[in-house]
């Protein structure tokens, strides 16, 4: 299969709707009588008031996870493509992240950071766009806005501002004016959140909004026993793609190499920002599936013993899809 993926084959397009549907058929089958959708924080509940934690049926939730999904899919494929983060097209983006996009059965229904994967793609694309760019201040205004709107629909994604300067670290000359302009994207939203909190009377409580980042980190994680099954193909890929970029790495252009790693940074903060919802849920690594995605990808590109990382993808697909059918 990785070896049909590695083309950019229009054909591949297919392919992935079949994947995607078989990931996905289990956790259909078995799914619970309701699933709860909620695309607002609480405290941005004023800006969309009303009743729709239930407004689709299990069988509709999952469908339409599943439709954007695959649209996410093409979007990361794109923007490696376009980028040329792996040196030649493939379809191998698109396929790590429908993939990865199924790994565990909470991934699998519409939930605030799959929503927001949508403006982590677009945060990337202008991210990656700052290297050549003449003047990075009206796009660093954007992506402070884009982060206010992410946080808006899930409240972890404000750490995604971090990336901002990160980015400009790499791919920037120091300008204190860039650094700050974010700032100001981020605080323009916001503004008008207070408007809300005005004219509604609840200016007072406005403050609490950012008492979850006191929330101290915690010092372990409750994980069902059987997904550390499923993390372990995943655990082996990373190890491996880790040591495949290791020796590529100063032959790729320095672009890509910045571009990688400002891909461990999101990495990185897309996953120890869990700790600032009070609720855990596995949803919130949903974050973490783009930059995984593409460094899977890169690995599979590259492995030369075609017996072994064929074998280890079809082991980490099985491992998907017994678990959706076993729920123990």
């Amino acid at each position: 299969m990785i070896n049909v993926f590695r083309s950019y084959n229009p054909i591949n397009i297919l392919w992935l709707g079949i994947l995607l549907f078989l990931l996905r058929a289990g956790y259909a089958y078995n799914a619970p009588s309701k699933l709860e959708f909620t695309y607002l924080e609480p405290f941005a509940r004023l800006l969309a008031p009303g009743a729709y934690q239930y407004a689709f049926p299990p069988v509709v939730n999952i469908f339409l996870a599943g439709v954007l999904v695959f649209i996410q899919a093409l979007m990361v494929n794109r923007l490696v493509n376009q980028y040329a983060l792996l040196s030649k097209p493939s379809f191998l983006p698109a396929l790590m992240y429908i993939t990865m996009s199924g790994l565990f059965t909470p991934f699998l229904v519409l939930s605030p950071p799959l929503i927001c994967n949508f403006l982590l793609i677009w945060m990337f694309y202008k991210l990656f766009g700052l290297y050549k760019g003449d003047d990075a201040k009206s796009t660093t205004y954007d992506l402070g806005m884009i982060v206010a709107l992410g946080s808006l629909i899930y409240f972890p994604f404000i750490y995604l501002f971090l990336v901002i300067w990160a980015a400009l670290v790499l791919f920037r000359p120091f300008n204190w004016r860039e650094w700050i302009i974010g700032v100001m994207g981020y605080v323009t939203i916001f503004f008008f959140l207070a408007v809300a909190y005005y004219l509604s009377g609840n200016l007072s409580i406005f403050y609490t909004i950012w008492t979850p980042l006191t929330t101290k980190f915690p010092t372990h994680v409750n994980i069902n026993s059987y997904n550390y099954l499923v993390l372990t193909p995943v655990i082996l890929i990373f190890i491996l793609g880790a040591i495949k970029i290791r020796q590529i790495f100063f032959r790729s252009y320095v672009q890509v190499r910045k571009s990688f790693q400002l891909l461990f940074v999101v990495f990185l903060i897309t996953g120890l920002s869990f700790y600032v919802k009070a609720q855990f849920s596995l949803t919130h690594f949903l974050l973490c599936v783009i930059p995984v995605s593409v460094f899977f990808a890169y690995y599979f590109l590259y492995a030369s013993a075609r017996w072994f990382y064929e074998s280890l993808f079809f082991i980490l697909v099985l491992g998907i899809v017994y678990f959706q059918f076993n729920t123990f």
